[in-house]
C-alpha cells in the first residue's frame, strides 16, 4: 500500500516581527491601467497555409474583395480562389497616459482554418478600443516561433502554436489618452480591508503632515492633492508610492485536495479541539484455480475462481489540541493521524464546522 504524504507550507512570522510594504504595492490608482486593443485583419503572403476557400471561411474572401474595392480594383468575392492569406484578430495593450505616435507589441492570432502565419505580413489593421474608437493602427511581418510541417500521407510535426504570432512594436497609437489626477485621486486596494486602510491613510497623513487621505470603505482611499504639488503630480505620486504601511489580512487555510497541500497564515488560531480519526481498509484478491477431473472420469476440466477476503481496520488515534495551539501544532496533529488528502479536507472543514478554526477555509 502506497503512502500518501502530505505538504503543508507553513507562512510563520512572530508576533513581535514588522513587515513594512510599500504604498506601491499594496494599491492600485483609479483609471491608471491598461485598454484591451482589438481589431480584424488579414495576414498575406502565406506559403499555401491559408483560409481554406469553400470550408466555411467566406468571411475571408469577401475581406480581402472589400480591400481590393478600397483600393480601386472591383472584384466578386466568388471569383477568388486563395489559400496565401489568412483572417485574423489582432490584439494589444494600450498603456495608461499613451502618446500618439507611441509603438505597441500586437499579437496576431488566427480566426478561420489557416495551418501557419509563418512568413506572413499583416496588412493595415485599425485596434478599436471598448468605446468603439480606433486607438492604434497596427501592420507589419508576422513573428510566429513555431512551425507545422505535414506530409501527404497525413502524418507531421508542430512545435509551438503556428497560428499564433506577434509584431515587436507593430502597433502605432494613433489617440492619445487624457487622463486628470489633480486635484483629487482614489487609491483602490488590492485586498481589501479594513485595518490595512486605516493604518495606510493613518500613514499617507503622517508623512504629508496634513489630512489629505480619507478612506470611504475598505478598499476605496481618496486623496487630495496639496496645492504644493498640483504642477508636479509624478513627484507627489512617487511620494505617496514610497510611504511604508504595515498591512493586515484575514486569517485564511487554503487546501489543495488533489496534491494535499496545505497553506496557512500567521494569524491562524485554534481553540481546544480533539480529533480522531480511523480507518477501514478492505482487501480483495482473487487468483484462478483449475479443477482437474479424474482420469476416464466424464468430468470437465474447469477454472475455480478462489477469493480471498482481509478487512483491516486502522487504530483510532485520538489527537486534543490545546487552546491557542498553533499552525505548527495543527499540521503536527493531522500528520500524526496519518490523514489522507481527502481526510484532510474533511477534518479541516469539521474543526472550522466546530468553531475551534479561527480563519476562513477555502479548498481549491
Amino acid at each position: 500500500m502506497k503512502k500518501i504524504i502530505i505538504a503543508a507550507i507553513l507562512v510563520v512570522f512572530t508576533a513581535q516581527t514588522v513587515w513594512a510594504v510599500r504604498v506601491k504595492d499594496l494599491v492600485q490608482i483609479q483609471g491608471v491601467r491598461e485598454n484591451k486593443l482589438s481589431g480584424y485583419g488579414l495576414v498575406v503572403g502565406l506559403n499555401g497555409t491559408g483560409d481554406k476557400a469553400g470550408t466555411g471561411t467566406q468571411y475571408t474572401l469577401n475581406a480581402v474583395a472589400n480591400m481590393l474595392r478600397n483600393m480601386g480594383i472591383q472584384v466578386n468575392a466568388e471569383d477568388l480562389k486563395m489559400k496565401n492569406v489568412a483572417a485574423v484578430i489582432v490584439t494589444a495593450s494600450l498603456p495608461p497616459f499613451a502618446k500618439s505616435t507611441q509603438r505597441l507589441d500586437c499579437t496576431v492570432s488566427s480566426m478561420g482554418d489557416a495551418t501557419s502565419l509563418a512568413g506572413g505580413t499583416l496588412i493595415s489593421t485599425p485596434l478599436y478600443g471598448p468605446d468603439g474608437k480606433v486607438y492604434a493602427l497596427s501592420q507589419g511581418p508576422v513573428s510566429v516561433g513555431g512551425f507545422a510541417v505535414s506530409g501527404s500521407s497525413g502524418t507531421g510535426v508542430t512545435k509551438n502554436f503556428p497560428t499564433v504570432g506577434m509584431i515587436p512594436n507593430g502597433a502605432v497609437v494613433e489617440r492619445s489618452l487624457e487622463l486628470r489626477l489633480s486635484p483629487q485621486m482614489t487609491l483602490v486596494m488590492n485586498n481589501p480591508d479594513f485595518t490595512t486602510a486605516n493604518r495606510l491613510v493613518n500613514s499617507i497623513n503622517t508623512r504629508l503632515g496634513t489630512l489629505a487621505a480619507s478612506a470611504t470603505d475598505l478598499s476605496t482611499i481618496h486623496l487630495n492633492v496639496p496645492a504644493t504639488y498640483q504642477n508636479s503630480l509624478v513627484d507627489f505620486v512617487a511620494l505617496i508610492e514610497s510611504v511604508d504601511v504595515t498591512p493586515d489580512n484575514r486569517a485564511k487555510v487554503i487546501v489543495n485536495e488533489r496534491t494535499g497541500t496545505v497553506i496557512m497564515g500567521s494569524e491562524v488560531r485554534i481553540a481546544s479541539v480533539a480529533i480522531a480519526h480511523g480507518n477501514l481498509r478492505i482487501k480483495v484478491s482473487e487468483q484462478p484455480q483449475v479443477s482437474q477431473p479424474l482420469p476416464f472420469s466424464e468430468g470437465k476440466t474447469t477454472v475455480v475462481p478462489q477469493t480471498d477476503l482481509d478487512v483491516e481496520e486502522g487504530a483510532n488515534r485520538l489527537i486534543l489540541l490545546r487552546p491557542g495551539a498553533t499552525i505548527g501544532d495543527l499540521v503536527n496533529a493531522l500528520n500524526a493521524v496519518g490523514v489522507s488528502p481527502r481526510d484532510l479536507v474533511v477534518i479541516l472543514q469539521g474543526i472550522k464546522r466546530s468553531g475551534a478554526l479561527y480563519a476562513d477555509l477555502e479548498v481549491i
